[in-house]
């Protein structure tokens, strides 16, 4: 019997950075009653806080929920608010290093953004986060600017070079993730069978982008029963499912 269920956020209970819909709201509500439930995600604590945890009902229930920002280099458990286990911090040193690098990967993977919305480069502490189209951007034309990967593909192909000592994933619809060498969700993995007492082989990983070079990849290699989603649609009867089986029946807002 599995009693983990471990999300990536973005494109898996959302689309990016967006909130989490009623439905899903009401799903996750449902499956905090019956198991314990984590998730992990490229982006930081306030974006967890404006997608998820504002939806959520503020019961006992969150007593069941981990949360990993920014790829599992930070871990926040909830005892009455919520707490910061650890932080996997980058230096100001390899903060420049990666903002160097990536400035020089886009230049020389010919990738030209038109317009921008907001900041293309984010220091988020233990991670660096490069959004083409800027943290801003609106949903459809970050959906559409490269839904086959192609573009950030050509330009991680240059940081894995340039970035040696780091991690490089891609995440979300238009980003990519940066942290340090083997900081990432393999490592959120083993950081919560550790910190919950919970064997990988009871835990389940829903994602997006379990494909190679994305950022739920990593996982994968932890042994951990993986499934992959296209959306949130397709979360949602992840869950369904899961509640059926663990709870026998189906939430009654969901049937």
């Amino acid at each position: 019997m599995k009693s983990l269920i471990v999300f990536d956020l973005d494109g898996t209970l959302a689309e990016s950075k967006s909130a989490i819909d009623a439905e899903m709201a009401t799903l996750l509500g449902a499956l905090l009653a019956v198991v314990k439930v984590a998730i992990i995600s490229g982006g930081d604590l306030p974006q967890f806080e404006k997608q998820v945890l504002a939806h959520l009902p503020q019961d006992e229930r969150l007593d069941n929920l981990s949360l990993l920002p920014t790829c599992g280099t930070r871990f926040l458990q909830y005892t009455g608010g919520w707490h910061q286990l650890y932080a996997e911090d980058l230096s100001p040193a390899q903060k420049q290093k990666i903002e160097a690098a990536l400035n020089a990967a886009v230049a020389a993977a010919g990738i030209h953004v038109d317009k921008t919305w907001g900041p293309q480069i984010e220091d988020r502490e233990s991670q660096i986060t490069y959004s083409a189209l800027g943290q801003q951007a609106p949903l459809d034309a970050k959906s559409s600017w490269d839904p086959d990967f192609a573009k950030r593909q050509k330009i991680k192909s240059f940081l894995d070079r340039s970035l040696p000592d780091f991690s490089v994933r891609l995440g979300g619809s238009t980003s990519i993730d940066v942290t340090l060498p083997g900081i990432d969700k393999a490592y959120g993995i083993r950081k919560l069978r550790d910190i919950l007492s919970i064997p990988i082989g009871d835990m389940i990983y829903v994602g997006d982008a379990l494909f190679p070079g994305g950022n739920d990849f990593p996982v994968r290699s932890t042994g951990a029963a993986c499934i992959q989603v296209a959306n949130p649609d397709e979360t949602k009867r992840v869950i369904e499912t899961v509640i059926a089986c663990l709870d026998g029946a189906v939430p009654a807002a969901t049937a």
